[in-house]
């Protein structure tokens, strides 16, 4: 079964995981840091943007994947991965920025209203019968 919300979430998030390790590697050479932090702010801000990102899109994947086979509402679910790559280009430019700033804030928000969203869409699946 082709699941495009999914496969076309999980495409955008290996272009984002990308961006974010040139982004990572460009902040080390700038400093020339190769492992750690070395105390840079650039570098430091990068490298939690990038763990950000990895701690959050696993989830949203796996839920989002699950939702969409169980059929969960197609027009919902492009909404909340559109809103999710969103956000997730969002948080590293405001991680860029002095903190704290909207542009950092609104991503995480996004990233959590979406996840909880999410959840409750999925456990309500199981416990309360709301697929087709």
């Amino acid at each position: 079964m082709l699941l495009p919300i999914t496969l076309t979430l999980a495409a955008a998030s290996a272009l984002i995981a990308l961006w974010l390790a040139v982004r990572v590697g460009q902040a080390r050479h700038a400093a020339k840091v190769s492992i750690g932090d070395g105390g840079d702010p650039t570098l430091v801000a990068r490298m939690r943007a990038q763990a950000n990102f990895v701690e959050y899109t696993p989830f949203v994947l796996v839920l989002v994947g699950l939702i969409e086979l169980a059929r969960g509402p197609q027009a919902w679910l492009w909404g909340v991965a559109i809103l999710y790559v969103l956000a997730r280009l969002a948080h590293p430019i405001g991680m860029d920025r002095p903190s704290p700033n909207a542009l950092r804030s609104g991503a995480i928000l996004v990233t959590f209203v979406l996840l909880l969203g999410l959840a409750g869409y999925g456990l309500t699946i199981v416990y309360a019968g709301a697929h087709s």
